[in-house]
């Protein structure tokens, strides 16, 4: 899972970057706040950690721009000011939660494993596109009445594409989000697993197909 950690106190970045690596998540630190979006257009994380006072522009804006431009992962701000209409203005701004500084990081912990909880809740209902649905129980994919099994590799690239909704994901987010952020697996793997899945849509009789737009990424499309 792929942390962004806004927070320009580089001591603090620094120890709750090494607890969240021993927790096993992969994580990228930002130190301002006019930096943060070079990250952010990514669209590579799982859940934001965001600090409110930074240099360069606060981060209050950046949650209003992120959600203003669309996107919706996950935020948890972590701030000194903890005054009961600074925790509600933040929450009103699209965060998902706030914790206020100094936190213990069994809390910081507890808070996200909660959140992820609700996330997963939101989706129980198998996601589809087209005439394919996939269940996560087994990690098949279905098509009318045939099924296969995917590989966790296949089962988690698909899901991608799948949540996408016909839109291009970007190959560098593929990587990311199957392989990790500091993956050095190389550039051909992604095909290989692209060809694989192509093989199970033609093997299941689908309308759908994966489409490659070049220089860009990969997309579903349904044939009619």
């Amino acid at each position: 899972m792929n942390i962004l950690l806004v927070e320009d106190d580089k001591d603090l970045c620094y120890a709750l970057s090494c607890q969240l690596l021993q927790e096993h998540f992969s994580v990228d630190c930002c130190h301002r706040g006019d930096e943060a979006g070079l990250y952010l257009n990514k669209r590579i994380y799982d859940l934001i950690l965001l600090d409110c006072m930074l240099p360069g522009l606060d981060g209050i804006s950046i949650l209003r721009k992120m959600r203003t431009d669309g996107d919706f992962t996950p935020v948890i701000i972590l701030s000194a000011l903890g005054e009961v209409d600074q925790r509600v203005n933040g929450l009103n701004m699209g965060a998902d939660d706030y914790l206020v500084k100094p936190f213990a990081f069994s809390e910081l912990m507890a808070r996200m494993n909660s959140l992820f909880r609700r996330k997963s809740s939101f989706r129980r209902e198998a996601p589809s596109f087209g005439d394919l649905v996939l269940e996560n129980d087994g990690h098949r994919l279905c098509c009318g009445g045939n099924s296969c099994r995917l590989s966790q590799t296949e089962y988690d690239l698909m899901n991608l594409l799948v949540l996408a909704g016909g839109s291009v994901t970007a190959r560098s987010v593929l990587l990311h989000k199957i392989w990790g952020l500091d993956t050095d697996v190389e550039d051909g793997n992604l095909d290989n697993y692209i060809y694989f899945l192509r093989k199970r849509l033609k093997k299941l009789n689908s309308l759908v197909s994966i489409r490659n737009q070049r220089g860009a990424g990969y997309y579903l499309s349904e044939s009619v």
